[in-house]
C-alpha cells in the first residue's frame, strides 16, 4: 500500500487479525497501539470488546478535541476541560436482516461543552471552524447522515 504522497499527508495503517466477529487491531507507525472489537451478541459477538460502532463514535469525540486544540491555538484562546455525549441512531435492519437501505447511522448527534476563554464571536468561529477541520466529523457530514453539533461555552475554572 506504498505510494508517493506529498509531505503533508500523514498515513494511518491499522493491521488486523480476527475470528467470527471479534478483531485484535494494531496501528502502525512509532508506537504501536493496540485495540479490541467485538460486536453485541445480536450481531454475533460475545460484547467482550467494545463494538465498531462505538470506536466510529468515539473516533468522533476525540477527533473533534484534538481539532480543537489546534483551532484554539491558531484564535489565540484557551481551552480547559472538554466533555461530549454523541448518540448515533443506527436502524440494523440492513446490518442485521439484509434490507435494503442504508447501512448507515441514521442520525449523528454530537453534544459538547468546552471551558473556554473565547468571546461569544470567537466561540462561534472555533466551533464552525472545528466542524470543518475534523477529518472524522467531515466522513460523518459527507456520508449524508443527519449530523446534529451542538457545542456549549462554559467559562474557564
Amino acid at each position: 500500500m506504498t505510494s508517493t504522497i506529498r509531505a503533508s499527508v500523514v498515513p494511518f495503517v491499522i493491521e488486523a487479525e480476527g475470528t467470527g466477529v471479534a478483531q485484535t487491531l494494531t496501528s502502525q507507525g512509532d508506537n504501536k497501539h493496540v485495540f479490541e472489537t467485538d460486536a453485541y451478541p445480536a450481531f454475533g459477538g460475545k460484547d467482550e470488546a467494545p463494538s465498531p460502532l462505538f470506536y466510529a463514535l468515539g473516533s468522533l469525540t476525540s477527533c473533534n478535541q484534538v481539532t480543537a486544540a489546534l483551532v484554539a491555538k491558531d484564535l489565540g484562546i484557551t481551552l480547559g476541560t472538554f466533555s461530549f455525549t454523541v448518540q448515533g441512531d443506527l436502524d440494523t435492519l440492513v446490518l442485521v436482516k439484509g434490507e435494503e437501505g442504508n447501512a448507515n447511522f441514521d442520525k449523528v448527534s454530537v453534544r459538547a461543552t468546552v471551558e473556554t476563554d473565547a468571546t461569544d464571536e470567537q466561540f462561534s468561529t472555533f466551533v464552525s471552524e472545528i466542524e470543518r477541520r475534523c477529518p472524522v466529523t467531515q466522513l460523518f457530514v459527507r456520508s449524508g447522515l443527519e449530523f446534529d453539533n451542538q457545542w456549549t461555552r462554559a467559562d474557564l475554572s
